[in-house]
């Protein structure tokens, strides 16, 4: 993995965290964080690899936007959600996008079935049940006025009551990251080709100044 590819995962790296904190702490993940880390990952990725990397940097973002965007309209996640997978996309690119979401996904599953049981059981409500998929699964939901994740969060027992999505996302951004491992080498598009037969010349140079013959 060559030092831009460390820069691009280190910049999603700390974006996530950020979120992460934020989420956690307020149920918000802001837009003075996400709006800067998508721009900037669609200019580092002009910058370092040309039109070519400015095609991948805004596939991923569309990318991390079309996979949240139906769970936020069903009221699934929040927009800032939605805005960090975005961001996230810029710098990541589509494939590792979708296999962070993956993992979030799960991270929030298994998330959402330790609050289920530490708020009463498996038949406690459908809101502590898997509360993302409950709201994929009931489109009726936002018809039939029932709370947005603006106003579950304004409750005080909201800990109790919704996944802290962006949070989700940081663990399943890790998650892969150490999943992966080596094979990140060529997570985006593949860098500059360096010239094979660079040190062949240079032993060349080396072989006829010394004279040999």
């Amino acid at each position: 993995m060559d030092r831009v590819q460390v820069l691009f995962l280190s910049a999603a790296a700390v974006a996530t965290v950020i979120a992460a904190a934020t989420d956690l702490w307020k149920f918000k993940v802001y837009n003075a964080l996400t709006f800067p880390v998508l721009l900037a990952g669609l200019a580092a990725s002009a910058w370092f690899n040309g039109w070519g990397g400015l095609a991948t940097s805004g596939l991923g973002a569309l990318t991390g936007f079309g996979l949240l965007v139906a769970f936020f309209v069903m009221g699934g996640v929040g927009a800032g959600d939605v805005k960090l997978l975005t961001a996230l996309g810029a710098w990541l690119g589509p494939a590792l996008t979708v296999q962070v979401f993956l993992a979030s996904a799960i991270a929030a599953g298994v998330y959402s079935l330790a609050l289920t049981y530490l708020s009463g059981g498996l038949a406690a409500t459908a809101v502590d049940l898997l509360f993302l998929i409950q709201r994929m699964r009931r489109g009726e939901i936002i018809a039939s006025g029932a709370p947005s994740i603006r106003q579950e969060a304004a409750r005080p027992d909201r800990r109790r009551r919704l996944v802290p999505f962006a949070a989700m996302t940081c663990l399943g951004f890790f998650v892969t990251i150490a999943w992966r491992g080596v094979e990140l080498v060529e997570f985006r598009t593949p860098s500059e080709p360096r010239p094979a037969l660079a040190t062949a010349s240079t032993d060349a140079v080396s072989f006829h100044e010394g004279g040999t013959p």
